[in-house]
């Protein structure tokens, strides 16, 4: 089995917020999947679903962002998963809007919620889907930036992003993460767009 970290705030307060796009993502593969209803446990909120010949077990951490570490070291303790069965889908303000990239290491890049599990996992080498949220305009703080809604003119962005995302999910899932990064990585510019 192998375990899908969706990362965002639970709560219908942050429900289509910038930093919830992570918790998107896993309702599209509930979607697309025919997914029972979620069980709470291990600090988490857990669905397990056949994608095609994998099974696998959508995560979707209730510690808030900063603390997903807690909640994902709890359920890969416990369910003993090789880290390389793991992949963490987030936002990412370094990305343009609607652009997904995928990468199999690396540092978080200022994403709380991937620094609290890398932290929690004592590791970098956790694969990760992030998908493109653009900077905050002007002087506006980031931290209210990503807890704000998408406006009208991302909605198309966001939801492309959100569907392709949940494919390249799948893709890595039978494929492996070099095949889902040579799929979605290279045409991300392209077929994302311009934010207006």
């Amino acid at each position: 089995m192998k375990i899908v970290v969706g990362l965002g705030n639970p709560g219908t307060k942050y429900e289509g917020t910038r930093h919830n796009v992570g918790f998107e993502v896993l309702a599209e593969l509930s979607r697309r999947w025919g997914a029972p209803k979620p069980k709470s446990r291990f600090e988490a909120s857990l669905t397990e679903l056949l994608c095609g010949p994998e099974k696998l077990l959508l995560c979707a951490p209730q510690t808030f962002m900063n603390l997903s570490g807690r909640s994902v070291q709890q359920i890969v303790k416990f369910y003993q998963t090789p880290l390389d069965d793991l992949i963490v889908v987030s936002d990412d303000l370094n990305l343009k809007t609607g652009q997904i990239r995928l990468r199999a290491n690396g540092s978080a890049g200022g994403q709380k919620g991937l620094q609290s599990i890398l932290t929690c996992l004592s590791t970098t080498e956790i694969c990760r889907a992030r998908i493109g949220i653009g900077r905050p305009p002007g002087e506006m703080d980031a931290a209210d930036y990503v807890l704000g809604r998408f406006r009208k003119d991302e909605l198309d962005l966001i939801d492309g992003a959100i569907c392709r995302a949940a494919t390249a999910v799948e893709v890595w899932s039978t494929e492996g993460i070099a095949a889902a990064m040579n799929k979605f990585n290279g045409d991300a510019d392209t077929d994302a767009g311009q934010p207006a």
